[in-house]
């Protein structure tokens, strides 16, 4: 398994996905950018490209990842936390070796991306 949803995260998800419509996905991934170099990207898709694309079964939900941002996020967990100032998601990757003030970015060893100022 790439990545781990705790039982939260899934439970938020589901919750998420009963607004979408049938087939949707839920996509996690990377892309330049953050004042680290690297932000994550977590959102629903409905479309797949089967050669760019890994489909696994997370946790009972469905999770697509490009194929090329596996070795950067390979083992990272996606946990769901609720305080009193609202909820949101947590990610905890164990390839990050920097990360930004506020959490959003980060910096893998092999990869540094694309840092932006803050």
């Amino acid at each position: 398994m790439t990545i781990t949803l705790t039982d939260r995260a899934r439970d938020q998800v589901l919750e998420m996905m009963k607004e979408e419509e049938a087939g949707v996905r839920l996509r996690f991934g990377i892309q330049g950018g953050g004042c680290s170099g690297l932000s994550y990207t977590l959102g629903f898709d409905y479309d797949v490209n089967e050669e760019l694309d890994m489909i696994d079964d997370i946790n009972g939900i469905p999770v697509v990842i490009f194929k090329q941002d596996i070795p950067i996020i390979e083992g990272t967990t996606i946990d769901f936390k609720q305080n009193m100032m609202g909820g949101g998601f947590a990610i905890d990757n164990p390839n990050a070796i920097v990360s930004c003030g506020c959490g959003s970015s980060f910096k893998a060893k092999e990869y540094e991306g694309t840092p932006e100022k803050c």
